[in-house]
């Protein structure tokens, strides 16, 4: 199946790791010129030779805080107007409404919420003034599977959804496709990490870290890749008409709710 993405322009934010490498990965692989946007230049560099081999061709590298106030408006500048934006940066602390204060929960939201909302703002402005263009915000389960030990993702996740909704839900009219990729747990190398050090405390055994996914459908997590795909057909012209939504990509994890717990 044809994607009609080579030559495409894409910007990925949070991309030189996890998700978003695969993401920006699965964009080259399809002929795609793709921007990899991250905070370090050292970790850019790394992803590329990575994903494009030591030419690096059609790759291009913008160490940038999505965090920070104009970072948006400095991209757009940099970049130009892409035919598709992945909204990916940013990772949310776990812990509950008494353990992650005021300061921690803002610094999380400023990168994920914010930041997301600051790069539609700037980058569909410029995609309806074109007449079209795609963005894909990348958001997280726990916008529905809601836990309070991870109030600040859950919370966060949730107004994602809901800000991708109501901006997809009109957005179409003047060209441009607003819609949400969400990701149950996904074996990133982070995730993974994490896993291996708690089976090393519980069982003296880092092997076993997998069976923290025992209670998950297959009894794993997904891939990147496997996010990385839904992420690129949506971003094709084969879902020209999806728009507004949010594709959960959970192997029905998030439906996986007992009737008597």
């Amino acid at each position: 199946m044809d994607l009609a993405l080579k030559n495409k322009s894409i910007l990925v934010t949070g991309a030189s790791k996890g998700i978003g490498k695969a993401i920006a990965q699965g964009f080259y692989d399809e002929g795609g010129n793709v921007h990899l946007i991250s905070r370090t230049m050292g970790n850019l560099e790394t992803a590329a030779s990575e994903i494009a081999g030591p030419e690096r061709s059609r790759i291009y590298l913008h160490a940038q805080d999505i965090s920070a106030n104009g970072a948006a408006e400095k991209l757009l500048y940099t970049t130009g107007v892409p035919d598709i934006l992945i909204n990916n940066a940013g990772a949310i602390p776990g812990g509950n409404l008494q353990t992650i204060n005021e300061e921690r929960w803002r610094e999380s939201w400023e990168l994920k919420v914010f930041g997301y909302i600051n790069m539609c703002r700037i980058y569909l402005n410029a995609m309806t003034k074109r007449g079209n263009g795609v963005i894909i915000n990348v958001t997280g389960l726990a916008a529905d599977r809601f836990d309070a030990g991870y109030v600040a993702g859950t919370t966060a996740n949730a107004a994602l959804n809901a800000f991708t909704k109501a901006i997809g839900s009109k957005s179409l009219n003047q060209g441009v496709r607003v819609l949400a990729v969400s990701p149950g747990p996904v074996a990133t190398d982070r995730l993974v990490n994490l896993m291996r050090a708690q089976a090393l405390t519980e069982f003296e055994d880092s092997e076993r870290w997998e069976t923290y996914f025992n209670t998950l459908p297959s009894s794993r997590a997904a891939t990147t890749k496997e996010i990385a795909d839904v992420v690129i057909f949506m971003a094709s012209e084969r879902a020209n008409f999806i728009s507004g939504t949010v594709i959960n990509v959970d192997g029905g994890h998030g439906s996986n709710i007992p009737v008597f717990p």
